[in-house]
């Protein structure tokens, strides 16, 4: 008998221990605005959840968690669950990075010898190629009759969900995406990278033409929190290569 409660005792303690609960809290910046859109992670579990346009997120989690927060511009700060945090909400204050100064490129003058003057002069070759490449595909619209079912195909109907039978093409091209992506992060979110808004869809473009893996979000025509997160990892990375392109020999 003994032996029998001391098992359910040590049960109950070991689902107590392990219990998961939910971590409410809000963001704001140093002067006390709202945060939208701050990714918040979890870094045992690697839940990510958005704050609202109130700052406001709710994430599962449990005491000695730690929690992540992560948006462009602003330093990350990192925060260690407590117990009074299950109880209690948890209020961040983000504070904007220190931005670099931009280096000063000094360029060179005309030596009058004509093969150093147009190296120097002329953008890199890899860097016109690419551009030419993009600003070409942009400038190409699909074609209706590429979707349009042959005679005698049978065509799947459109349903709200993501399941589909047969041979199916996909629902979206990068065009779309590059359209949803602008319109999910806002133009704010590439201005505060210091693009302007002219480069906006070239940018987009490039992060997508240079590996972003998406083939899934073009078949089903859908992007998820998880693949916004994936996008924007993939902004970070790419924005210092599309600033300052590496010239090439």
């Amino acid at each position: 008998m003994k032996i029998k409660l001391l098992l359910i005792l040590l049960t109950f303690s070991f689902i107590s221990s392990h219990a998961q609960d939910y971590i409410f809290g809000k963001i704001i910046t140093e002067d006390r605005a709202e945060m939208p859109d701050v990714t918040v992670i979890n870094i045992r579990t690697e839940e990510q959840v958005l704050t609202n346009r109130d700052g406001h997120f709710m994430i599962s989690g449990r005491q000695g968690d730690e929690l992540r927060f992560i948006k462009a511009g602003y330093e990350r700060v990192s925060r260690k669950i407590t117990a009074d945090n299950i109880h209690a909400p948890v209020n961040i204050t983000l504070i904007r990075a220190a931005e670099l100064i931009q280096e000063v490129e000094v360029k060179q003058g005309l030596t009058g010898n004509l093969r150093i003057d147009s190296k120097n002069l002329n953008k890199p070759k890899k860097v016109e190629k690419l551009t030419r490449e993009i600003d070409a595909y942009m400038a190409k619209k699909s074609d209706p009759r590429i979707l349009a079912p042959r005679p005698g195909e049978f065509v799947q109907p459109v349903t709200k969900g993501i399941f589909t039978i047969g041979k199916i093409k996909d629902k979206w091209d990068d065009i779309d995406l590059m359209n949803y992506l602008i319109n999910a992060l806002g133009e704010q979110f590439f201005t505060d990278l210091k693009l302007e808004k002219s480069q906006i869809q070239h940018f987009v473009l490039y992060v997508l033409k240079s590996g972003f893996e998406r083939r899934n979000i073009l078949k089903y025509g859908y992007c998820s929190d998880v693949d916004i997160n994936r996008f924007k990892g993939a902004v970070l990375n790419k924005i210092v290569f599309y600033r300052s392109p590496q010239s090439t020999k």
